[in-house]
């Protein structure tokens, strides 16, 4: 418990807390953007700055098992979406620097483009969003406040914690996805390209590692989202 501490400690969260400065938590900007995103997170509406991965591509033929199993793997992937923009937005807000806030809004745009991306395909597999999605949008902006006030090292130790998983999470959906199902095969691998990118970036930027416990209950977590989401 000592390690855990000290690398990632309880009381810095509470220095956060009173360190962050009038403007972060009481102007009323900061809120009304962090409402906004988070309604359009929620309600399908995110938009793409760049091209679907899956262009023109056409599918090979798909049996009615293989769409459903399709789209269950899609809708893990937009439910991490969702997290991502939770956990990207809570952590800018909470971000003791404007360059690591800048970098976590620049991440959190391309992310928006995954959400968009994943949604589509979705629609395109006869699809639904999880029903659970507020439930894990709702604890992904609290761990990322949480992450956010432990400061700037901490938090893109976070990040690079975190895009390691999802890395290795979308790998394994490129395996389990229907071989013909060609348009997911070409978002997913983007995806994953997106996520390497955002970890090496965030290493750059001094990240600090994060203790064995905080890993795991990272990935306890992660596991019962992509099982929840891909059901219900």
């Amino acid at each position: 418990m000592g390690v855990m501490f000290h690398s990632f400690p309880l009381d810095g969260i509470l220095r956060g807390f009173r360190s962050l400065s009038y403007d972060a938590l009481m102007t009323i900007d900061p809120l009304i953007t962090a409402f906004d995103r988070a309604l359009r997170t929620l309600a399908g509406v995110a938009s793409s700055a760049r091209p679907n991965p899956a262009g023109n591509t056409v599918d090979g033929p798909l049996t009615p098992e293989e769409r459903r199993h399709a789209a269950g793997l899609m809708r893990i992937n937009h439910t991490g979406e969702v997290c991502a923009q939770a956990l990207y937005e809570a952590q800018a807000l909470a971000a003791r620097s404007a360059d690591a806030r800048s970098r976590l809004l620049h991440a959190a745009r391309e992310e928006e483009d995954h959400l968009a991306w994943t949604q589509q395909r979705l629609a395109e597999l006869g699809g639904r969003t999880s029903l659970a999605n507020p439930f894990w949008y709702a604890g992904s902006y609290a761990i990322g406040i949480c992450a956010g006030l432990a400061g700037d090292g901490t938090s893109q130790g976070f990040v690079v914690e975190t895009e390691r998983q999802v890395e290795e999470h979308l790998t394994g959906h490129m395996d389990r996805l229907p071989p013909a199902d060609a348009r997911s095969r070409m978002i997913v691998a983007a995806m994953r390209d997106d996520e390497v990118r955002h970890g090496m970036a965030a290493q750059d930027a001094g990240a600090r590692d994060l203790p064995w416990p905080v890993r795991a209950v990272m990935r306890a977590t992660a596991k019962l989202m992509t099982v929840t989401a891909y059901r219900v």
